[in-house]
């Protein structure tokens, strides 16, 4: 029984991720499917490209606002249903959902399971569980995009970065992260790498546009959405 109230608690995370925030606002405000357009990809950065500053912010907070849900949402259901964790920390059961929820953002049931590359719903996940560690690589995000003006680069450097920081404040004693969390936050950066990974191919062939370059609306892609 407990493990059918976790496995129900990470089912309700995953369709939660699952929301194509991205898609949602194209549709319901500039009637188009947005991964047909600029890069393909249904993620915030796409979306602040195709639909304008003010939609494509709105795009990334509804995105990160997933990824936090997803954990407390976890740690709520647990204590209502009264489960009883398997694990030593509910702390786990919260990063877990909070995994859930950035599957479900990549490979979302409601938009044949092409969505995002995961970052803001994984900053999300982050913030409500590591939120120093998720402050400091917010900074090194914005110096690296202010630097090259590469979101794509800010990204990936930053979820390289993020376990070390995260060491560095447990060595510090400004976090008592277990070791759990702290192994569970290097696969987490390697998913964000491996969304990334034809962007990795753009960077190397000098291919990789900067955040407000000419990708705009009325460049319409082909029907062959890419992730």
């Amino acid at each position: 029984m407990e493990v059918m109230k976790l496995f129900l608690i990470l089912i309700a995370a995953y369709l939660l991720g699952s929301f194509p925030s991205s898609i949602v606002i194209g549709k319901l405000f500039f009637h188009i499917d947005i991964r047909d357009y600029g890069s393909g990809n249904a993620g915030g950065t796409n979306a602040v490209r195709v639909f304008g500053k003010t939609a494509g912010i709105a795009v990334i907070l509804l995105d990160v606002g997933k990824g936090a849900a997803a954990v407390l949402l976890a740690g709520e259901l647990a204590r209502i249903f009264e489960v009883e964790l398997l694990w030593s920390s509910e702390d786990i059961l919260e990063l877990s959902a909070g995994i859930a929820a950035v599957l479900g953002h990549i490979w979302t049931i409601f938009a044949s399971f092409r969505g995002g590359k995961g970052v803001a719903t994984a900053a999300g996940m982050l913030l409500a569980i590591y939120p120093a560690a998720v402050g400091i690589s917010a900074l090194i995000f914005v110096l690296v995009v202010w630097i090259s003006g590469i979101v794509s680069l800010g990204s990936m450097i930053t979820a390289i970065c993020f376990p070390p920081v995260l060491f560095l404040l447990k060595q510090l004693g400004f976090s008592d992260t277990s070791d759990f969390l702290l192994v569970a936050s290097i696969p987490i950066a390697l998913l964000i790498l491996f969304t990334h990974r034809r962007n990795i191919g753009r960077l190397l062939r000098g291919e990789e546009k900067r955040i407000f370059g000419s990708d705009k609306r009325g460049e319409k892609r082909p029907k062959k959405h890419s992730t």
